[in-house]
């Protein structure tokens, strides 16, 4: 069958002649993306000074960055070079190519393809729809969930703190039994326990306060005391100051009056204190004994005091008393704070007071 003739313009022949000289270019550049994989694969970076780096030696994610972003933008614009050219070289063939070779496309065709845009039309706007929906659900319910993820989060954190604070309860529970084996006490006993102590406490307490009258008695009985041994002492110095002024002899007879005051004087201070007996058997020892009457028919007790002296300072430093073991009475700390401060007038008054205190219990 011979073809037809056609008659083509020159302005169209010049068309195709322009279209095949650049199909030639095309052909000739050398722009097919598949081409180029062995260019891709052994593409370099180049550093600041313009030396090219092996890939394997950039470790600085920085740089491996930069390197990606860039041949990402070199891979698209080869993607675009390469579509571009692909409808260039189709459309060129479309042309140049003989009109029996063409592809024909008919009503029918344009038709269909209609229909297929359509039902993909309606698909995505039925796609968009549920999507629409499924975002205002995202909206909705991102609080809740936010609100119960806190929730769940605070109960959690609630729950580890628990379980230490058990952890820890444990422990100390193990501690405390390792501390206190068997036998231990029971709720019962341990009522019981208080009972009796808080019985105990109240006797404390009622002893206390016995003892707190009767402190308050002999305090003032001591100030009494103390002031008149106070004028004792100052009356005694002053007779003893006007036996140096006399310089008398030892029968003169001005000194019976004195000797007698001064043996009255210490017999109404023995008096006072109940001190019964004194003695000094060395220079750095004296002998004290106290005779403390009882509130009851029993007879009256003596209590001994040995005071010692340092023999260079005259300081005391040492106090051993007698006569209290019989009291149930504790000293000990009395008799240090006062040989540190060396007050001996306050050790004798603090041993006679408490020795009157366990006597009178």
């Amino acid at each position: 069958m011979a073809r037809p003739s056609l008659d083509i313009p020159v302005e169209h022949s010049k068309n195709v002649n322009k279209a095949k000289t650049l199909q030639a270019k095309l052909e000739q550049s050398d722009l097919q993306l598949v081409k180029k994989v062995t260019e891709l694969n052994m593409h370099e970076v180049n550093g600041e000074d313009g030396t090219e780096l092996d890939n394997r030696e950039i470790k600085d994610p920085a740089i491996v960055s930069l390197d990606v972003v860039s041949q990402i933008s070199y891979l698209r614009k080869l993607k675009f070079q390469y579509l571009e050219q692909n409808a260039k070289d189709k459309y060129v063939k479309s042309i140049v190519s003989d009109i029996d070779d063409a592809p024909i496309v008919t009503a029918e065709d344009n038709k269909a393809l209609a229909l297929v845009n359509e039902e993909k039309k309606e698909k995505l706007k039925v796609a968009k729809t549920k999507l629409a929906e499924v975002q205002n659900d995202i909206r909705l319910l991102a609080p809740m969930v936010e609100k119960d993820y806190l929730r769940v989060k605070h109960a959690t954190d609630r729950a580890a703190f628990l379980s230490q604070k058990i952890i820890e309860a444990r422990r100390s529970l193990l501690l405390l039994r390792q501390t206190h084996p068997q036998p231990r006490f029971t709720i019962p006993l341990a009522d019981q326990k208080l009972a009796d102590q808080v019985e105990e406490m109240q006797q404390v307490s009622d002893e206390v306060q016995a003892v707190k009258h009767r402190h308050k008695s002999d305090k003032a009985r001591l100030k009494e005391v103390s002031a008149e041994v106070e004028d004792l002492r100052i009356q005694a110095a002053d007779a003893e100051k006007a036996v140096k002024m006399a310089q008398v002899d030892e029968d003169d007879s001005r000194l019976i009056p004195l000797y007698e005051w001064y043996t009255a004087s210490i017999a109404l201070h023995s008096s006072i204190s109940n001190l019964e007996e004194s003695h000094s058997s060395s220079e750095n020892e004296l002998r004290l004994t106290y005779k403390l009457d009882s509130t009851s028919s029993s007879p009256p007790h003596r209590i001994g005091i040995t005071l010692l002296f340092a023999p260079d300072t005259r300081q005391l430093a040492d106090a051993q008393i007698i006569g209290l073991e019989e009291l149930g009475a504790e000293i000990g700390d009395l008799i240090d704070a006062h040989v540190q401060v060396d007050d001996v007038h306050g050790l004798v008054a603090g041993i006679l007071m408490r020795a009157r205190a366990a006597l009178a219990a």
